[in-house]
């Protein structure tokens, strides 16, 4: 058969994807993560992801959703990765220390009484400890430096601990998709329900990359031609955003405050010049910072000068399909929405595209024109 390799690995990780031919129809096959498994191939259901189609052929607005219910969560789990597991007597400081040390953003969480997984430590952690805690310069944050994982786990859920959120390996990516967006959530651990062990981390940027990939393979349905304006994907209202004088301790209260990932930073003039993530607070840990958070977003910013492209941007004007390929080439969480004079007027993100794409396909009626794939 015809082999074409694909690399869909975000850390340099080996190639572990590929195209089949046999027989006519195409098939994905791919290594194996774990040992005793065998080689997975999966077809792609022959005629129906030729990108060559009559009109009396037409596929619905939901293929993208049939690929993701086709594909399971262990077809995107790579042959290697790295994957950071604390346990939960570990220490508050040395636990975020030990995510900027491995340059990974989450961890599950092992409790080795219950001997199962209880949670995930994230940034959003590290920033609710500081919008809590932070007095000033001058006083030590006690709960960061002294507490545990589960002395810190026990006041901030306050007898309201929830089983934690994963999927199984053998789960669709549909189902991975729904899990992510229901509970609004970046990441979703993949815990193997036999041996208990976690083997990835599931991300919406994972996800959406993958299905990137075979997009040339499938008929292209018609709203991803469509403009952002006319599919009204996004947020437009009440965008929260800051200023390049505004302090850090601010920029966490937003976060915390009105639950969003990202802050577009907006000049005098009301243009983007900047964004403030939630990713951009873990530097805070790095560069032990975190005890000053009355400095400017400008100044907190200033380490990433050298590599950082600008704010990624797009208009209402441009097309869903524009769109997904920039975000996916540009490996961002999400786009600013901007009018002609830079000013801000939403903001897209991943988690906007996953659900217009796979769970409610553009809003679009059960059987629209599609156009044929190109790429």
């Amino acid at each position: 058969g015809m082999l074409e390799k694909l690399d869909i690995d975000d850390d340099g990780e080996c190639p572990l994807l590929w195209f089949e031919r046999l027989n006519g129809q195409l098939f994905l096959s791919r290594e194996s993560v774990v040992v005793c498994r065998p080689l997975a191939r999966v077809c792609l259901m022959g005629l129906l992801f030729s990108p060559v189609l009559t009109a009396a052929c037409e596929p619905e607005s939901d293929i993208y959703m049939r690929f993701m219910k086709s594909h399971k969560c262990y077809d995107i789990v790579p042959t290697s990765s790295k994957l950071v597991v604390f346990d939960t007597a570990l220490q508050v400081k040395k636990a975020f220390f030990a995510l900027v040390a491995n340059g990974v953003r989450a961890a599950p969480l092992w409790d080795t009484e219950k001997q199962s997984f209880v949670g995930m430590l994230t940034i959003t952690d590290f920033i609710i400890i500081l919008h809590r805690y932070y007095k000033s310069p001058m006083v030590q944050i006690y709960e960061l430096e002294e507490h545990k994982l589960e002395t810190w786990r026990e006041v901030y859920l306050q007898a309201t601990f929830k089983p934690l959120v994963n999927i199984s390996p053998d789960a669709s990516l549909f189902d991975a998709v729904y899990t992510l967006i229901k509970n609004k959530i970046h990441r979703l651990p993949v815990i193997d329900p036999v041996t208990g062990n976690a083997l990835y981390i599931l991300t919406h940027k994972r996800i959406l990359k993958f299905l990137q990939l075979f997009v040339c393979e499938m008929p292209k349905p018609a709203f991803m031609k469509q403009t952002l304006g006319e599919l009204g994907i996004g947020t437009y209202n009440q965008i929260a955003f800051i200023h390049p004088d505004t302090p850090i301790i601010k920029a966490l209260n937003i976060f915390v405050e009105r639950r969003v990932s990202a802050l577009p930073v907006v000049d005098e003039s009301g243009k983007v010049v900047d964004i403030y993530s939630k990713f951009d607070v873990i530097n805070l840990a790095a560069e032990k910072t975190y005890n000053n958070l009355d400095i400017t977003v400008t100044q907190a910013l200033k380490h990433r000068s050298q590599y950082f492209e600008g704010v990624m941007k797009c208009h209402k004007l441009e097309t869903l399909e524009t769109i997904v390929d920039r975000i996916v080439k540009a490996e961002v969480h999400r786009l600013v929405v901007v009018d002609e004079r830079s000013s801000i007027e939403g903001i897209i993100s991943l988690s906007d595209i996953l659900q217009a794409l796979v769970l409610s396909p553009a809003g679009t009626q059960s059987r629209a024109r599609t156009v044929t794939a190109q790429c």
